[in-house]
């Protein structure tokens, strides 16, 4: 099974730039280009929070009509960016997220993959951190409880951990010791996959691996200083492509763009080419 993960989209109204700077609808459309040229095709798309910038409703029209030459299932989790209800709507036809109005979307897809699929709603509304509320942790804590067997995927915009970078472990997660504490307790937990920081990083959290997503449009500026001052920088876009192969998770980090090559190592009689 083949997964590709995409996050931190920050779709805007048609002809707005993110920051006056960043065209993240032009280069979503330059991602999904590159997802449709995959070989093979991935199964499944996530998309992990900051769907769009400003949670309207408008918006997510205009991140729909983006996806739209996508033939995948599209899964997704909310951000500090979206807006639960718009949110909601927009996906209402997936089936998958809560239809009671002001709810957490938090969700499992259970008997449609090799992988469970659990997703988790760390969104504060008005916020840019997130938080892991008593309600959310026990629904967690539940609902891997009910399949301790079963290989699974935990998706969610911010990442459980410390980064480094410190404008951004200001708006941290909050509860995360004690998501780490229920992932100690759930070692059929994979892999948790997460957002929000617009780079790939990862982690160990109560003995579980932890990724964070580059964005396709801007990243944050790496900076391991607690006093990172809030920038940005226009690296390499990128997206995550997740391989579940014979019971083992195998991610990869891929570039967006035009880039030199492919070229051979070795010439046409099998010599290493020096």
């Amino acid at each position: 099974m083949l997964i590709a993960q995409i996050t931190d989209t920050h779709i805007k109204l048609p002809g707005k730039l993110a920051y006056k700077k960043v065209d993240t609808a032009a280069m979503l459309e330059r991602c999904v280009q590159e997802l449709l040229a995959l070989k093979p095709q991935p199964d499944l798309i996530l998309l992990t929070g900051d769907l769009v910038d400003l949670g309207r409703p408008e918006e997510y029209d205009h991140l729909k009509s983006i996806l739209a030459p996508l033939q995948q299932r599209i899964i997704v989790v909310p951000g500090n960016h979206d807006e639960r209800n718009a949110m909601r709507d927009a996906f209402a036809h997936g089936g998958y997220l809560p239809a009671q109005r002001d709810s957490f979307l938090q969700f499992s897809i259970d008997d449609d993959y090799p992988l469970r699929i659990v997703g988790l709603d760390t969104l504060i509304p008005g916020q840019g951190g997130g938080e892991l509320c008593a309600e959310r942790l026990d629904w967690l804590d539940k609902t891997l409880g009910q399949k301790p067997d079963a290989p699974t995927l935990v998706i969610m915009h911010h990442p459980p951990f410390e980064t480094g970078i410190g404008h951004m472990d200001k708006i941290g997660l909050k509860g995360r010791e004690d998501f780490a504490a229920i992932m100690a307790r759930h070692k059929q937990v994979e892999l948790i996959l997460c957002g929000h920081l617009h780079r790939t990083i990862r982690a160990d959290v109560g003995g579980r691996p932890a990724l964070t997503c580059p964005s396709p449009a801007h990243q944050v500026a790496l900076d391991i200083d607690p006093e990172a001052p809030s920038q940005f920088r226009m690296e390499p876009p990128g997206f995550m492509l997740h391989w579940w192969n014979d019971g083992r998770l195998i991610s990869h980090t891929a570039f967006i763009g035009d880039y030199d090559g492919p070229y051979p190592f070795f010439d046409a009689s099998g010599k290493l080419i020096d």
